[in-house]
């Protein structure tokens, strides 16, 4: 019977994923991204898949602010918020706020999220779904518009319906391995009617595994995520985070196979107030030109 529902769970993501690949385009270096949170990999998997709201207990406040080529004029500026923790036994909650502002374009979106967390056996084996309802605002910001703010287009512009969105996520952890593929639109994936911008993220999977020690080096987390991207080429991510001093400290670092490197480092005061500072090279494309991205995260961890 166990082997059976682990076939049937693998089946499960294979689907996800076959079905997310129909969209997308083959591995190779890629231009300039719509980068998403470097805080998603390690200290904050929610703003990556729903099904990750609620999946442990207490409650988890997470904040982050990003940065990209500074010294730039109109460079983007990003700001992440989200919220999530468990109702019940086996259900999860969050919300989710994103905030983009790059030249005169401010983006922003907000996500309700419910999520269902079903145990396979009495042991910590763990089935989750996520699904997330949002909403994206975008407009201009004509004080700052060099030009004629009565151009037609502008308004235009400006009184564009907002656009609704939903996003599914499935995760199977056991204490150890963590598998997760989700789908940030899953209406436009079905419709084929895509509003999202060039780089916005069309599909999200990762496999992780937490390996556990009691010296110095308390954990190590190795890490495999294949996101596809709108408009460019798919993106494998590679990467490691290790925790030491009992996870006082952490290091992580990623690469990107758009030929980029993510490295962090942060500290996790009392086990409930978490920062992490991070930097990311810039693509291959304009690195020349421009430098990297660089992050503050910051986590609070409640009533565990």
């Amino acid at each position: 019977m166990r082997n059976r529902s682990y076939t049937q769970l693998l089946l499960l993501f294979g689907l996800l994923l076959l079905s997310c690949q129909a969209k997308a385009q083959s591995f190779s270096s890629t231009p300039a991204l719509l980068e998403p949170s470097s805080t998603q990999y390690f200290q904050n998997q929610y703003l990556a898949n729903p099904a990750m709201a609620g999946i442990d207990t207490g409650l988890h406040l997470n904040g982050a602010y990003r940065r990209q080529w500074s010294g730039v004029d109109g460079a983007p500026v990003t700001q992440f918020f989200s919220a999530d923790g468990a109702l019940g036994k086996r259900v999860g909650a969050g919300l989710h706020l994103f905030n983009d502002v790059a030249g005169l374009i401010n983006r922003t979106r907000v996500a309700l999220t419910y999520a269902y967390h079903l145990p396979l056996n009495e042991k910590n084996d763990q089935l989750s779904f996520g699904l997330s309802l949002a909403i994206n605002t975008q407009h201009l910001n004509t004080a700052k518009l060099n030009g004629d703010p009565n151009d037609p287009s502008v308004s235009l512009f400006n009184i564009r319906d907002n656009y609704f969105e939903v996003e599914y996520g499935m995760a199977y952890t056991n204490g150890h391995l963590n598998v997760q593929a989700a789908l940030p639109n899953v209406r436009g994936l079905f419709t084929g009617k895509e509003r999202t911008v060039e780089g916005g993220t069309i599909f999200f999977s990762a496999v992780s595994y937490r390996f556990t020690a009691d010296n110095t080096v308390s954990s190590i987390v190795p890490k495999v995520c294949f996101r596809g991207v709108r408009g460019y080429n798919n993106i494998l991510d590679v990467g490691v985070n290790v925790g030491l001093l009992d996870n006082v400290a952490n290091a992580m670092v990623m690469y990107h196979t758009s030929n980029s490197f993510t490295a962090g480092i942060g500290v996790n005061i009392l086990k409930t107030v978490a920062i992490q500072a991070l930097y990311t090279t810039q693509t291959a494309g304009i690195s020349t030109y421009v430098n990297g991205t660089y992050e503050i995260g910051a986590s609070i961890h409640l009533f565990q």
